[in-house]
Parts: structure tokens; sequence; C-alpha cells
């Protein structure tokens, strides 16, 4: 079984173009509008839908979760050697958890956090104004 994502895209060779990077595979179709990614860790089916317009971010956020710091810092580094621009949010409290994270958008302003639970904590964040979507300005922790 794997998650499947459908994304709305508005320059489709661009959108591959990053996704390539980020995922660090090829897409396994590629047609006029559409472009499709099979990834098997983790199992995520990913397509990407060619659009006139598409208007900011349609969802809070993507992101993958992994199981160490050094996990993290392997996949930063991979990204950042891809030349994607990454921002970094260590040691933050975040949606009931300390983590550290870094955050990539992709053409079409959807936002990707990579991250890494060191522990669980009982107050959503202190700094709620980043918590779960880097770009938000006054809201609230995952909303």
């Amino acid at each position: 079984m794997k998650i499947h994502m459908g994304l709305n895209v508005t320059n489709l060779e661009q959108s591959i173009q990053f996704y390539r990077k980020v995922f660090g595979v090829e897409p396994v179709k590629v047609k006029a509008d559409y472009a499709k990614f099979l990834l098997d860790h983790p199992g995520v089916n990913v397509t990407l839908n060619l659009k006139n317009k598409v208007t900011g971010n349609q969802v809070g956020h993507f992101g993958f979760q992994v199981s160490s710091m050094d996990e993290l810092s392997v996949q930063r580094e991979r990204i950042r050697n891809e030349g994607l621009e990454i921002e970094d949010e260590m040691d933050t409290n975040c949606c009931y958890a300390n983590q550290d994270k870094f955050w990539i958008t992709d053409p079409d302003g959807n936002e990707w956090e990579f991250f890494y639970t060191r522990q669980d904590i009982e107050s959503h964040g202190k700094n709620e104004s980043s918590c779960c979507n880097p770009s938000a300005v006054s809201v609230s922790c995952c909303s």
C-alpha cells in the first residue's frame, strides 16, 4: 500500500526538476500534462497535474519524518547539494514535540518539511508563528 498525493502545478518541467531533487529519483511516467513519481521509501505515489493556475499552498504542508539526526543531516546535505534553498528550524517546540527540521518550497508554493522529533512535550509550542508553517505570520500551530 502506498499513499497517493496528486499535486496541481503550473509549470510541469520546473516541478519535475524540483521533485527529482527532493525525491532523488526520476519520474516513472511523463506526459505533456502529467508526471508520476513512485517512491519506495517512504511508500508514496506522487503525481504532478498541470493546471493553468494554482493559488498558493492548498494544504498546510507536506513532510518527511526521519528516524535520526544523522538521517536529517544526510537529507539536508543532499537537498542543499541539489541547489534548493533550505530554511532551518532547529530545536523548536512545535505540535507537542521538540524537533529539528528544515523546510523547502516547491515552484507553486507548497511547503515541505523534513523533521526529526527529539521528544514529545505537553505544550503546543512556544514559537507558534512558525510552527508547522514556515511562512505563517500569526496562526496557531498546525491549523
